[in-house]
């Protein structure tokens, strides 16, 4: 009896070749050797002929490019935990299933989170590039290079999902208070453990928190949830860290604020135009008033090998007939 024709599954962007041999002993698939982003134009091209797109954070799978697709393309299994970079209510009125990878990604971005809370507080980069700068170091000093504790400081965290209890945890061990805005209210077991004060104004919390952790998705409702206005809120000793989406900020209020002096600092992981930095961005890092990393937060090999391994059981399971396990609804975003 012949075996079932594979499906065509095309994927975006390089996987760790674990994932990538794996796909090619399921699929029918087209890979991205070179790892270049694939433009608009390739990217209404591949849905047109696919059974299933694969696509990362970098590809824009808007309404424009969803107008392509064919009869083929029936999933749309995105390679990352957020899906802002799909039209997912697009996708749906056309048939297509969309999926994401979520939980995998959880302790790595809470780790890299944590990093920054610490790095921008206690001046860590600054201090490393005096030892690989061109001035030699004199040696240490009662009151050189000094920055702020942040035992007994309060954190507010905006968005108590997986994430953001992962970075609940961590900072409980480091001496924080822990405050939280969310959609919804936590389970009181949850705030128990984390001994986690919520705060249904995010107004009302920012003007009482040391450090603020966005951790919260990307989606229209979160689009500048930290504006200018709400930024205003924060005290002068305040700091904040984005290992999120950059949209969620309003970026030029922020650079506005810490280069006045009327925040102390930031560390940030993602941008709200990126790949592009915005260079007053990186003149404040060069000053050593923020921290800067190339979207970082999930970056480990065992974080994207288990990316993969779910992006390969939703398509599996799709295929078999069945219902992927992290199918995305509009509602849920």
């Amino acid at each position: 009896m012949p075996s079932r024709k594979k499906p065509l599954v095309i994927v975006t962007r390089k996987l760790p070749d674990t994932v990538e041999t794996r796909m090619r002993e399921l699929f029918d698939t087209q890979l991205n050797l070179d790892d270049k982003p694939m433009s608009q134009t390739q990217l209404a091209e591949a849905v047109k002929i696919a059974d299933v797109l694969v696509p990362t954070v970098t590809d824009r799978i808007d309404a424009s490019v969803l107008s392509h697709t064919g009869e083929k393309l029936k999933l749309i299994a995105n390679f990352g935990n957020g899906v802002d970079n799909i039209d997912v209510a697009s996708a749906l009125q056309r048939g297509i299933t969309v999926t994401n990878t979520p939980g995998v990604l959880t302790e790595d971005t809470a780790d890299m989170t944590m990093a920054l809370v610490l790095a921008v507080p206690r001046r860590l980069t600054e201090g490393a590039q005096v030892l690989t700068g061109d001035n030699e170091w004199s040696g240490w000093s009662p009151t050189w290079m000094l920055g702020h504790r942040i035992w007994g400081k309060r954190l507010g965290i905006i968005g108590m999902g997986r994430i953001g209890q992962a970075v609940a945890r961590r900072a409980r061990a480091f001496g924080l208070q822990i405050h939280y805005h969310n959609r919804r209210r936590a389970a009181p077991q949850i705030e128990e453990e984390l001994s986690a004060t919520y705060w249904e104004s995010l107004d009302q919390m920012l003007a009482r928190v040391d450090i603020v952790s966005v951790n919260c998705p990307h989606t229209p409702a979160t689009f500048h949830l930290l504006s200018a206005r709400r930024l205003k809120l924060l005290r002068p000793e305040a700091y904040v860290v984005n290992t999120a989406r950059g949209e969620i900020i309003d970026e030029n209020a922020l650079i506005r604020m810490i280069a006045a002096g009327e925040l102390a600092g930031a560390g940030l992981d993602v941008f709200e135009h990126e790949p592009a930095v915005n260079p007053r961005l990186a003149k404040l890092a060069r000053e050593g008033k923020v921290v800067l990393l190339p979207h970082m937060g999930s970056a480990t090999i065992e974080g994207r090998v288990d990316m993969g391994e779910k992006v390969i059981i939703n398509i599996k399971t799709f295929m078999d007939g069945h219902r992927p396990p992290d199918r995305v609804l509009p509602s849920m975003l």
